[in-house]
């Protein structure tokens, strides 16, 4: 564990050589390799020899077995098949960020449970929780809700399409002693959910997918096509001096600064000061930005 920052996992290499195109993160002790993939015009024997002596080197520095490894193919990825299941192992276990437990799984699915990237993110927003009501849109696993909810949050309220999702933001509650008796879940479409919640909130954490054309929903989901249209709604469901922490990993995403600014937000980018240190190598892995009713 990173003692000075109370962290069990983080990024430990990021394509840093360019011919070992490959992240590979830590989770206390576990290993998770993301193989990207590779272009055209790169041999793919060459390619393969590569990653094995990532993997040997990894083996001979971890000493890994199966449980302890997961290795992973990031390509394009489209909707949900990034959420969709790898394995079917249920081997989660435990790790700590800034005094929260949290469940992570590094076999079944492409994705842990846990977005290293946003760990200062999520610390941002956790010292403006104290307080407040929150609302924390695409809650995924419900690491966002934690983090408000151990900050002194009166109320979260955490809002996804999927049960399994939604469960596991239980379940992370839980094994933080979390009381959920002033504390929601609600398994919805974010879009129908805003449309007919009477709600309001002294503070939104929307950190939507690029896109989704999950069967749950009634129309598709792009971020950069559909970002104005969700803030549109949100602002009715702000309290007076209400705030919005809007997050997305769409690389080339454009935010539409004259449309939000006509909705009567003052924009503060916060991108640079939401990168741990074991992602400034990457800048472009998320954009961040504080929206605040002007």
């Amino acid at each position: 564990m990173d003692q000075k920052e109370n962290i069990s996992c983080y990024r430990i290499y990021d394509a840093d050589i360019p011919e070992y195109n490959v992240a590979v993160d830590y989770y206390d002790g576990r290993i998770v390799v993301y193989e990207y993939q590779a272009p055209k015009t790169v041999n793919a024997n060459l390619a393969e020899q590569r990653l094995l002596d990532v993997l040997s080197i990894l083996q001979e520095k971890f000493d890994l077995t199966s449980d302890k490894f997961s290795l992973k193919v990031r390509k394009s990825q489209k909707g949900k098949e990034q959420y969709q299941k790898e394995a079917e192992r249920q081997q989660r276990f435990i790790v700590e960020e800034n005094g929260a437990k949290l469940y992570v799984n590094i076999h079944d699915y492409l994705d842990t449970g846990l977005f290293l990237d946003h760990r200062s993110v999520r610390q941002r927003f956790a010292s403006m929780c104290s307080g407040k009501s929150i609302l924390n849109l695409f809650c995924y696993t419900g690491s966002v809700s934690v983090h408000a909810a151990l900050n002194g949050a009166k109320r979260v309220t955490s809002v996804d399409m999927s049960n399994t999702y939604l469960e596991w933001a239980e379940d992370n509650f839980f094994i933080n002693k979390l009381d959920k008796k002033n504390h929601f879940f609600h398994r919805a479409d974010c879009l129908a959910w805003l449309t007919n919640t009477r709600d309001k909130f002294d503070l939104v954490f929307l950190d939507p997918p690029s896109f989704s054309n999950s069967k749950k929903m009634d129309r598709t989901w792009d971020v950069q096509r559909d970002h104005v249209e969700i803030l549109t709604l949100m602002k009715d469901r702000l309290m007076d001096g209400g705030q919005i922490l809007f997050s997305n990993n769409l690389r080339g995403f454009k935010l539409d600064v004259e449309g939000i600014t006509e909705l009567g937000y003052k924009i503060e980018d916060i991108t640079k000061d939401t990168l741990p240190p074991d992602f400034e190598r990457n800048a472009k892995i998320h954009h961040c930005w504080i929206l605040s009713v002007a």
